[in-house]
């Protein structure tokens, strides 16, 4: 009895591949090579003296790569994400016009990166602070922004699109607000889901994405350790962050016929260089990931670009 059920167990297990919608030949080959990506990932994780979530998800088949995933982490700089998400809302909700000028208020100049806390009161539109959030990370823009658009309103957009861990608590610079613990935070998962609510559910590319607009201000040049890790020539809209004993980075690379999300975010750093040379490396796994099955056929040859 016991050998007839073994075998009529194999049976149901063969006839389930070949009932599958793609030969299972396929299956198993890029099985193989995920299952080998989320070990190179993994290994990269664990040999950072910290924590280390990330999630990968391939934006043509939604697959992915994760751990620590649904975790809260810190977010420093990668939380402005949440902001140009919510600038582009209310811009199309004709709350907020992208040429409005406002005159810097030197009360809400603040130190950290970015180039406004050396000027005077110059009188810039909202899409150059965006600009300069993005690119420079300026930290008195950001607060500019946030200001503009309001907290309350950037959280319960969050809270609409699902995003349960994603909460910006605080301005930029405002170290009592973090020692209250008023932390501005997120989670890798969060990240991703709102990476792919602004490039759309498959991150085609940014003419057909849900906010290309969006997309296309996080695409400007910048130095990010996801950048480091893909070639130059490949488009990549991104937000890293960075704080004491923080590193985090969060964007969308545009592979050709194969687009992914890409999030770390590493707290409770030893050393924080360790934890730049995980993401850039684990960026640069992803991407030979993602190349190669961009530019191959079902059963794995490379094909003529």
């Amino acid at each position: 009895m016991l050998t007839a059920l073994i075998a009529a167990t194999a049976v149901v297990v063969v006839i389930e591949r070949v009932g599958s919608a793609e030969p299972a030949g396929e299956q198993l080959s890029v099985q193989e090579l995920k299952d080998k990506l989320a070990a190179h990932m993994a290994e990269i994780a664990r040999r950072v003296d910290g924590v280390v979530g990330y999630e990968i998800v391939d934006l043509t088949s939604g697959d992915r790569v994760a751990h620590l995933e649904h975790e809260t982490f810190p977010t420093a700089s990668s939380i402005k994400l949440a902001i140009v998400y919510e600038l582009f809302r209310q811009v199309e909700e004709g709350r907020v016009r992208l040429d409005e000028s406002i005159v810097l208020d030197r009360s809400k100049a603040v130190g950290g990166s970015g180039v406004l806390v050396h000027l005077g009161t110059p009188t810039l539109t909202i899409r150059d602070y965006a600009a300069l959030m993005v690119t420079l990370s300026d930290n008195t823009a950001t607060n500019v922004l946030i200001d503009r658009l309001s907290m309350d309103a950037i959280n319960a957009r969050m809270q609409t699109l699902g995003l349960k861990s994603t909460k910006l608590r605080r301005h930029m610079m405002d170290t009592a607000a973090a020692r209250r613990g008023d932390e501005n935070v997120s989670s890798p998962d969060d990240l991703v889901r709102l990476l792919q609510a602004m490039a759309g559910a498959h991150g085609a590319d940014s003419d057909h994405g849900r906010m290309p607009a969006a997309v296309d201000l996080l695409a400007l040049p910048k130095e990010s350790r996801l950048r480091r890790g893909i070639p130059d020539n490949v488009r990549a809209a991104d937000k890293p962050g960075e704080l004491d004993a923080v590193r985090a980075d969060a964007g969308v690379v545009f592979v050709k016929n194969r687009p992914y999300a890409f999030v770390v975010m590493a707290t409770f750093l030893k050393d924080e260089s360790e934890g730049e040379r995980a993401i850039e490396e684990m960026s640069r796994a992803a991407y030979q990931y993602f190349n190669r099955l961009g530019s191959s056929g079902p059963e794995g040859r490379r094909l003529p670009r």
